[in-house]
Order: structure tokens, then sequence, then C-alpha cells
């Protein structure tokens, strides 16, 4: 399971915050016992965290944009919220922030294991893809040709599965109206 970061927690709204940590404080604690961060130089400093928020958060939560009708604005909040898609299929600046020309054209696995395809409708990402399609990717975890979906992904499928066809719909509308994007290339091998 992914977290959310401080950038996508961001964009939650307060309310749903609140709810998510009463629910939390429901359940009985972990007995494990924590482990420590296992972060590099510089992001083992946590008061720099402070710094790179300045740096990388508008402290901003999501807004309707009064120009589009509903289903993209619910699309708009579950893809830039809850699901946090750029967080996986954005590149990254070396300071671990999203390249804001590079949102959702994908890059460099995270965890150092393979690549993320960029979602945005450009000709080497998935320009071909209808909102049904996207509908069927978000439902079952298979493209249009019939690849299915690897790594952490297949986790993140089983959960949005679980949503309303509705959500579905609103998120596939939304990823169909991204901008445009050039990903980055993988590394030959």
């Amino acid at each position: 399971m992914t977290a959310l970061n401080l950038a996508q927690a961001s964009e939650l709204l307060l309310n749903i915050t609140h709810t998510t940590f009463a629910y939390l404080k429901t359940l009985p604690p972990d007995p494990a016992p924590s482990q420590p961060h296992a972060l590099p130089f510089p992001f083992n400093v946590r008061r720099l965290i402070g710094l790179w928020k300045l740096l990388f958060l508008d402290g901003k939560t999501f807004t309707r944009d009064p120009g589009k009708d509903a289903q993209y604005n619910r699309g708009a909040y579950l893809i830039e919220g809850p699901g946090h898609c750029a967080e996986c299929h954005s590149d990254r600046n070396l300071l671990g922030a999203i390249k804001p020309s590079q949102r959702f054209a994908g890059g460099a696995d995270l965890e150092g294991e393979g690549w993320v395809p960029n979602i945005t409708p450009h000709p080497d990402g998935l320009a071909g893809w209808s909102v049904g399609d996207f509908e069927f990717f978000l439902s079952t975890g298979l493209t249009p040709d019939g690849a299915s979906v690897s790594g952490n992904m297949r986790e993140v499928i089983r959960n949005i599965s679980t949503l309303s066809p509705e959500d579905r719909r609103a998120m596939a509308s939304y990823l169909v109206s991204l901008p445009p994007r050039a990903g980055a290339k993988p590394p030959k091998r």
C-alpha cells in the first residue's frame, strides 16, 4: 500500500482528513515496533521538510473548476487527491518534487524497479485511450490490448475497482482530459 505524501494530503478536504483520523483512532494499536526511517540524505533530515514544503507546496485544498461539469470535478478530485496518481506517474526533480511539466507523463519507478507509464493523451502515452478504455482498465487492470498491470499498480486497481462505476467513469473522464505531455524515455537496457 502506498502512503499519501505531503503534496497529495494537502489536496484532501479537511473534513475527510478528520473523519479518517477518527476512524483510525478506533483501530487497535499495531503491536509491531515502529521501524526507523530509511531515507537517504538529505531526506532523512526532518528539519528540511519545512523548507521543502515552502518550495513545493501551495497549501491549497481542492477547488472545483466552475467551467467544468460535476463528473470532471469528481474525477479531478479523485485523481489529484485520494488517488494521488501523479505521485507515481510523474518524473521528479533532484529534491523529490514532481516536475510540473512532467505531471502524469511517467518516469522512473520510485521504488527503483522499472518504469511508470505516461498516462496523458500524448502519442508516447495513452493517446488512443477512450473514457471506456480507462473505465475498463480501472475496473479490471487490463489495457485495451489485453496487457495487465504489474507491481504496485495491482493493489491500486484492486482498490479502485471497488469504487462505484460513476466514480471510475469520473476518473476516466478526467484522465482523457489531461494535457498531452511527452514523457521521459526509459533507460535502455
